[in-house]
């Protein structure tokens, strides 16, 4: 098959009609494993296919573009970079936006790899290409972002790389933008400066240029803004991204209108900001600091778990599971954080999502959706490794015989999440004693026969039977 793509893309190069070969080959190449063209990647010749879209044909340039972006999957992004950069630099002006976006996607996986040196850094800099990308800018906005994208990724590499991205001025054309008027430009340019403040570097340049103050400025003004629904859940989003990879408490006292704006999101009726607000409250509690973070909240999270174990349970469905996972990740604690005040904590929060909660996430793990069905289960294995969980499922009446029932799971995805559970009890320590022997053996069992164990049924011939 290799073979023939090969032959192909040779004949191409020779016709001045190539359309029906460039079809077959377009066919070829995506029927081909991508490891059986990275084999062949010595012999793949891109010229031609980069000559042939030089046409005014929208069929053959469409075809030669979907053949390159494959092709080019399998060749190294250095040795494109290196042998077709002027056909690149070609492709940043050609009239067709798909030629365009191909001839940037490709820039962003070679120039990132250049700028992992300080040569690289000062060859790409200094060269013309990135004159090149500065000017096709204007073409559109999906071009004016992808070449965003190439300018955040090449700053997350270092320090130095920053500061030549800096010193470029392209990033302060991405800050302008983050600030500026068009609520749409904003809800992408934040994802952007998100994506650049998951580096120490990263994060120390926004510090540095007042653009965390910014940001935590336009929440601050959002409430008189009408068309704030656009851009608000990024802009929260990234202070709970902010604070998981750099302090929670840091963040959210320097930052009080972020914790602000989270609860009142999560306490409105917009299913969509009620949405982002449970997703960041999951971000937030997933690590001890966060949960402690929020415990400082007092009876005012307590009050927000209870009305998100009632959204757990009441449609939207898709809200239904970004709460059951936000329950799961704030609920989780791994063995070494497991003092006695961190337990008594999670045990409160579990007691505020319900009046009867272990009751609540069994009924919806007994339901007919398996999205739902598994988010259930996830919320049991996030406690199954705490001693006052264990002993709430050995107190409710046929739970330890729900958990090693394997009727119940209709799907791989429902046995994966149940065996999952099953180990986290096998593997905490103080299973066997709260659970009793036979109950323990009966997991230890459930483990080793692995997740899709199925009892053999034994039958006996009856004389006469068909």
């Amino acid at each position: 098959m290799a073979e023939e793509a090969l032959e192909l893309l040779a004949r191409v190069s020779r016709l001045e009609e190539p359309l029906e070969e460039l079809r077959a080959l377009g066919v070829a190449v995506q029927a081909l494993p991508l490891s059986a063209l990275r084999e062949r990647a010595p012999d793949i010749r891109l010229g031609s296919l980069f000559a042939l879209l030089n046409v005014n044909d929208r069929e053959q340039v469409a075809l030669c573009v979907s053949i390159l972006e494959r092709f080019l999957q399998a060749v190294d992004p250095l040795y494109v970079i290196q042998n077709f950069r002027e056909e690149l630099q070609k492709g940043l002006f050609h009239p067709d936006d798909s030629v365009k976006l191909l001839t940037i996607a490709q820039a962003i996986k070679s120039l990132s790899r250049i700028a992992q040196t300080q040569d690289g850094l000062e060859a790409l800099f200094a060269s013309s290409f990135l004159v090149d990308l500065k000017n096709v800018m204007a073409t559109s906005d999906l071009v004016r972002y992808r070449v965003y994208e190439l300018v955040v990724e090449i700053s997350s590499v270092s320090a130095d790389s920053l500061n030549y991205c800096a010193n470029s001025g392209l990033i302060s054309e991405l800050i302008e933008e983050l600030t500026g008027d068009d609520v749409l430009v904003r809800a992408t340019s934040i994802e952007m400066v998100t994506s650049l403040a998951y580096t120490k570097h990263g994060r120390q340049y926004l510090a540095q240029q007042g653009i965390i103050d910014k940001i935590s400025n336009i929440i601050i003004g959002a409430d008189s803004d009408p068309f704030s629904g656009f851009y608000l859940p990024g802009f929260v989003k990234f202070f709970g991204n902010l604070a998981i990879v750099d302090s929670p408490q840091q963040i959210c006292e320097r930052y009080p209108i972020f914790m602000e704006k989270v609860f009142g999101m999560a306490e409105g009726h917009d299913p969509t900001m009620i949405g982002v607000a449970v997703d960041t409250l999951a971000i937030l509690g997933s690590n001890v600091e966060g949960k402690q973070v929020l415990q400082k909240a007092g009876s005012r999270f307590q009050h927000l778990l209870n009305r998100i174990g009632h959204q757990a349970k009441n449609p939207p469905a898709e809200l239904r599971l970004r709460c059951l996972d936000a329950i799961s990740s704030l609920l989780y604690l791994s063995p070494d954080q497991q003092t006695e005040d961190l337990l008594g904590m999670t045990e409160s929060w579990f007691a505020a999502l319900s009046s009867q909660p272990l009751e609540l996430f069994r009924s919806i793990s007994t339901q007919p959706f398996p999205d739902l069905h598994c988010g259930a289960l996830r919320v049991f294995t996030a406690i199954a490794n705490q001693p006052w969980a264990q002993k709430l499922m050995l107190d409710s009446p046929g739970f330890v015989e729900y958990i090693v029932d394997r009727s119940v799971e209709p799907d791989k995805a429902s046995k994966d999440a149940k065996y999952e559970l099953v180990k986290a009890l096998v593997n905490s320590k103080t299973i066997a004693e709260i659970f009793g022997n036979q109950y323990y053996l009966r997991l230890r069992a459930y483990l080793h026969e692995g997740p899709y164990y199925v009892k053999a049924v034994s039958t006996t011939a009856v004389e006469g039977a068909e």
